[in-house]
């Protein structure tokens, strides 16, 4: 999918509220405008085109805490370009892809005793299950922005899990984003979300490094 990169980070900034971004040579920049991720640098190239020169630029120009570098490519091979003071995280992310035609068919009933509630606020779907004492079983949220719909913040609470929540969460959002006319899901999914993620039609389109200056001094 061409400009799947601009797609997700599009969706993502709608999604968390972040500041528009703006447009790089080698991608985008997006203020985030919290403490523990003040901006975020998110390259567009993906796997084997991301250049290494570039992202050693970019990185040796960031002296502030808390901001984050996103590279498409596996962990193992950024974590070598970058120099004193970033924290790496070791587990890849991974950027993934469905079409949303025929993708949210499928059960969308929770359990016995849980409570689902769908909401749109400000061009984000929302979806909360609660479990029947009332605390949180399940979450996801998602921003259709055209042709494109970003998935994002979906989490199942660890008491909650293997009971299909996070399958409904997902169809229901999927659902949700096709109705308002998009075509393509877009996210970016953790190893254990992978799973449920492919199970459901989704495919990976590169792995993900995330990044994060936290100074040289940090630790």
């Amino acid at each position: 999918m061409d400009g799947v990169v601009q797609a997700w980070v599009t969706g993502w900034v709608v999604s968390r509220g972040a500041a528009p971004p703006e447009r790089e040579p080698w991608g985008f920049t997006v203020d985030v405008g919290q403490l523990a991720q003040v901006s975020r640098h998110v390259f567009e190239a993906l796997g084997d085109g991301v250049d290494e020169e570039l992202v050693r630029k970019v990185a040796d120009g960031v002296t502030g805490a808390g901001v984050w570098l996103k590279v498409f490519q596996d962990p193992e091979v950024v974590g070598g370009w970058l120099g004193e003071g970033w924290w790496v995280d070791p587990e890849p992310g991974y950027l993934m892809t469905v079409p949303l035609a025929g993708a949210a068919g499928g059960r969308t009933r929770v359990p016995e005793g849980y409570r689902k509630r769908v909401w749109s606020v400000g061009g984000v779907t929302r979806m909360l299950v609660a479990a029947p004492d009332g605390s949180l079983a399940a979450r996801g949220q998602t921003a259709p922005t055209g042709a494109t719909a970003v998935f994002d913040q979906i989490e199942t609470a660890p008491s909650h899990r293997r009971l299909g929540l996070g399958g409904v969460v997902m169809r229901t959002l999927q659902a949700a984003a096709a109705a308002a006319g998009a075509h393509t899901g877009v996210l970016a999914g953790t190893p254990a979300g992978r799973a449920l993620y492919e199970s459901l039609g989704w495919h990976v389109v590169a792995p993900l490094t995330s990044a994060k200056f936290v100074g040289p001094d940090a630790g």
